[in-house]
């Protein structure tokens, strides 16, 4: 059913021309734990701005990318729960287009499940790193009461629950329906 030696790397972009040639080209350059491959799963939410011609142009340049186009802007969640049907990868990893979160982190983010620790696991913008990006003083700390307000009803410890860089079981993210069109 799901390939366990497969990592699904799926990147919903809208309105990234500017950034989704760097984004794929990192995603294909960052270092996978030994035995693993991935596949990289874009889903082009009706951009605007000319991202799904530079898609296009991508597209024989590197194996297993999958490019899928929306007929209409539906949003994120839609655009991961159609990346998710067509993975075939036994880990499921969320990559964002604008550049944010940096693949090189991968094999960071994939060692707990690799290690059986984990089915879930969250990166997150507000732990130590050897770099972080600036964000805007009110999105911080919106996220940090939305990441407080989630801990208390989940009784989870999370310290960026709205980060897009995020690494599943495919056994596990599967298994949740998404609702979310938007």
């Amino acid at each position: 059913m799901f390939d366990a030696k497969l990592v699904s790397v799926l990147v919903p972009v809208y309105n990234e021309r500017y950034t989704i040639s760097e984004i794929l080209r990192r995603v294909w350059a960052a270092p996978l734990p030994e035995g693993l491959e991935r596949e990289v799963i874009v889903v082009d939410d009706c951009s605007r701005d000319g991202t799904w011609g530079v898609l296009q142009k991508l597209a024989g340049t590197y194996p297993r990318l999958h490019l899928l186009r929306q007929g209409r802007n539906r949003g994120k969640g839609a655009a991961i729960a159609r990346a998710l049907t067509v993975a075939k990868g036994g880990i499921i990893l969320f990559q964002d287009a604008d550049l944010e979160y940096d693949p090189l982190e991968y094999p960071r983010l994939l060692a707990p499940i690799l290690e059986g620790d984990a089915d879930v696991v969250y990166g997150s913008r507000f732990l130590p790193a050897d770099r972080r990006r600036v964000l805007f003083f009110r999105h911080a700390v919106g996220n940090k009461l939305l990441t407080l307000f989630s801990n208390l009803l989940t009784d989870l410890n999370l310290s960026d629950m709205v980060t897009g860089f995020k690494v599943f079981r495919a056994s596990a993210i599967k298994t949740i329906p998404i609702r979310s069109g938007r």
